[in-house]
Formats: structure tokens, sequence, C-alpha cells
């Protein structure tokens, strides 16, 4: 298995914060070039003390993609912003275009395009406000589409490479509210439907899942900082067995430089079962389980898992 990245080229679309970003910078740091696209740019990002955002409006949130490009180029790697709205075709199609002029070539492809925290409500589909609804399948699965539709033509041409989609969940039980449901499956289907149609051009599409993830917002959310994170789990137990962005991150770039990943095409995989097999551990030394603490703590399975997560997260039922 290859132990470097140097010479490859990788988009990650959406890498501003969280997932994305912790993928971006797992990349870098295995000598990858990497363009770093989403909508945040320091121009764009409001002055506001951490006190005064909210963890899950985007509007509030502090980070960019410069940050992202200057963390991967400090981690070994060569990181390129590109401020991007990858609902607009046009501002995806001229990505990959300049990729193609400057590089030559798309080894690396990262779906992570999400934006969805915002219009998420945890209610019954027709309470849900159906312009947030319909916005959300906008900006997490049109936007797919459109990215998917503009970097595999790149890929093509060198009939080699790896897409990511990245989703939440390796299951098929609901998530809880009708359209984060929709879009978070949809991009394990989209995984799956594109390794079906690009396995003649030796390109490889699976989908990948965190677990219970310490992004920048959900930090906030909980008021802590990585530095005192276990805090968090006074409020919520699960919150003892979350990630850092870099764990799922570590598990990609494995993945783009396992020269057997073509047999996990069109599937979709866990953290917790990619970081054993590949050796990974967070930026800690641990190895998060998130599938087994739910399983060992809230008499889970994915057979009962819809009662399971009403109950723990304690929503109604009906």
């Amino acid at each position: 298995m290859a132990t470097s990245l140097k010479g490859k080229v990788a988009v990650v679309a959406g890498a501003t914060r969280g997932t994305g970003r912790g993928i971006a910078l797992a990349l870098g740091e295995a000598g990858a070039t990497v363009y770093c696209t989403g909508r945040s740019t320091r121009a764009n990002r409001p002055k506001q003390p951490p006190n005064k955002r909210e963890p899950f409006d985007l509007a509030s949130r502090p980070e960019t993609i410069e940050e992202t490009v200057e963390m991967v180029t400090a981690r070994g790697g060569k990181g390129i912003a590109v401020q991007t709205d990858h609902t607009i075709e046009e501002q995806v199609k001229a990505v990959f275009e300049r990729v193609e002029s400057e590089q030559g070539r798309l080894d690396i492809f990262v779906n992570d395009v999400w934006g969805g925290d915002e219009l998420t409500e945890w209610k019954p589909f027709w309470e849900h406000s159906l312009t947030k609804g319909l916005l959300m399948i906008q900006r997490a699965v049109h936007s797919h589409i459109i990215t998917a539709h503009h970097a595999a033509p790149l890929m093509m041409k060198t009939k080699n490479g790896l897409i990511v989609e990245v989703t939440d969940g390796d299951h098929y039980g609901y998530r809880g509210t009708f359209y984060y449901d929709f879009v978070k499956t949809s991009v394990i289907r989209l995984a799956f439907s594109l390794a079906t149609e690009l396995k003649k051009f030796k390109i490889t599409a699976l989908a990948v899942t965190p677990g219970f993830i310490r992004s920048e917002a959900m930090l906030d959310h909980f008021g802590v900082t990585e530095a005192n994170w276990k805090d968090a789990a006074k409020t919520d137990a699960a919150f003892a067995e979350s990630e850092t962005p870099a764990y799922v991150g570590r598990a990609v770039a494995a993945l783009a430089m396992d020269p057997k990943v073509r047999k996990k095409n069109g599937r979709v995989f866990a953290s917790w079962d990619l970081a054993p097999e590949y050796g990974i551990t967070d930026v800690d030394g641990r190895q998060p389980k998130m599938r087994e603490w739910f399983e060992k703590n809230m008499n889970f399975t994915w057979k009962n898992c819809d009662d399971t997560f009403y109950e723990y997260w304690g929503l109604p039922k009906s």
C-alpha cells in the first residue's frame, strides 16, 4: 500500500470546515495538491466573537477556505482555494476547467457539500418548512450531482481515480427527520450509481460517514474547545465517543492510497470500520467506535435503529 499521495491532485468540495476540512488536511498531509472549494472566504466572514454567533448558522461561522488551504500547506501538501457555490453550475464548471488547465488531471474527488444544518427541523415533514426542505435538497443533493457531472470527465481522461461521497450513517434506517434523511441516503445511492457508470473507466466511487464528529460548530454548540471537549460528555454521554474531523480524513487518505480500493466500489463505509482496517487513529491516539457505543449503551442495532434514534435524542415518534 502506498504511503504518500505526492503527485496526486484532489478536489474537496465543501472544504471550509468540519468533515470537508478534515479530509482536505489529511490529503495534504499525505502530500497531495488539494483544491479546497466553498462559499466562505475571509472577505465575507463576520467578525463576531464566539459567544455572539449561532453554532449552526452558516452566515455567522468564522471558518474560511483560505484557512483550510493554509492548514493543508502547513501539513506538507499544496492547498489551493477556489470560492465556489456548488449549486451554480457555471462556478462548478470553472473549478474543473481550472484544475485541468493547471494540473491536467484529477485523481481524488471528495463531495462534501452540505449547508443543511441551519435548514434542518426536527418535526414531521408536513410541519417542516417546505422552503427549507427544498433548499436543503438543492444544497446537498443537486450540488453533488452538478459537481460530479463536471468532475467525472476529467477523471475519465486518465481512467483512474477515487470519488468519495460524504454522508451521515452507513445504514438505511431513518435519520429522524424527512429532508435530512432524504439527502443523506441520496448521496449513498449517488455513490453506487457513479460506481456503476464509471467502473469501466477504473474509477472507484464510494460513500463515507464519520461518527459523532467534533466539528467547529459542534464544539461551539456544547460550549467547549478541543482542549476540554470531554466536558461535553456530561451533557451528552455519546459525545465521549466522538471524533475529530481528522479521523474520517485519515480514513479517506488511506482509501486513496489503497491499491485495492476498487474492491470497495459502490459501498458505504464508516470511520469506525475503516480505522481498524487501515490502522488509523484520531489525533489523540483513540479509535472511536460510534456504532459499538450505541449498541452497548442504547441496546442499539441497525434493525431497531429508528426507535433507538428517537429515544436517545428525545424526539416524538409520531
